[in-house]
C-alpha cells in the first residue's frame, strides 16, 4: 500500500518502453535510448533491446539480461539513427527465450519495428489466423510478434486499397506513409485484438 492508501498489486508488472525521434538527421538516440532504459530497468530485468534507423538503415541489438549486459559500449558504434526504441522485458507472457526479446521487426511492408507492454488474450487465435490467412511466419510464441504482424497486415491492406491497381504511387509516396493509413491500420488492429494493450 502506498502513502495515499492506494493498494498496489505486487504482481502488475509491466515493461519498460522508450521511443525517440530527433529531427537532426545526423543524430543518434542511442545514448538517449540506453540511458532511459537504465532508468526504466526496474520494470523489466528478463531482457532488453535497442532498435534504430539511419537513413533507411535498421539496427538491432537484443538479448536475455540486463541493460548493461546486452548492450554494450560497442552498440553505440553500431546502433546508429535519429530514430529509435527501447524496451526492457518482464515476461506475462510466452517463455523467456532470448528470442522473444524485444523489440520486434518485419521487413514488410516497409521495415516496421514494434516493443509492446501488455497481453493480447487472444493471441493464440489470431497467431493461428496469421500463418493460415496472413501467409505469415512467426519465430516465438510471443503475443508482441503477434501484434506486429497483425499490424503489418491491415497496414498492407490499407496500402492497397489506397493504391488500387488504376492508382500507382508516386514518386516517395509509400517513402512517407500518409498517417491515414497508419490510423486506418490501427481501427483494424483494434478491432481484431482483445486484452489489455
Amino acid at each position: 500500500q502506498s502513502t495515499w492508501g492506494i493498494r498496489i498489486n505486487p504482481s502488475a508488472r509491466m515493461c519498460g518502453i522508450v521511443g525517440i525521434i530527433v529531427h537532426n538527421k545526423e543524430a543518434n538516440v542511442f545514448g538517449l535510448l540506453f540511458d532511459a532504459l537504465m532508468v526504466l530497468q526496474h520494470r523489466g530485468q528478463d531482457a532488453a533491446g535497442i532498435i534504430t534507423c539511419k537513413d533507411g538503415i535498421i539496427n538491432l541489438e537484443k538479448g536475455n539480461g540486463l541493460v548493461r549486459d546486452v548492450i554494450g559500449g560497442k552498440s553505440a558504434e553500431r546502433l546508429l539513427g535519429p530514430v529509435g526504441v527501447g524496451h526492457c522485458r518482464y515476461p506475462t507472457a510466452g517463455t523467456s527465450s532470448a528470442a522473444e526479446a524485444q523489440p520486434f521487426y518485419t521487413n514488410t511492408p516497409f521495415g516496421i519495428c514494434m516493443s509492446h507492454n501488455g497481453n493480447l488474450t487472444n493471441h493464440t487465435a489470431l497467431k493461428e489466423s496469421l500463418i493460415i490467412d496472413g501467409l505469415r511466419h512467426l519465430n516465438t510464441n510471443s503475443d508482441s510478434e503477434v501484434l506486429l504482424n497483425i499490424f503489418a497486415r491491415e497496414l498492407i491492406n490499407q496500402c492497397q486499397k489506397f493504391f488500387s491497381r488504376e492508382t500507382k504511387p508516386q514518386n516517395g509516396e509509400l517513402g512517407e506513409l500518409a498517417p491515414k493509413l497508419i490510423f486506418g491500420a490501427v481501427k483494424e488492429v483494434m478491432k481484431q485484438c482483445q486484452g489489455g494493450f
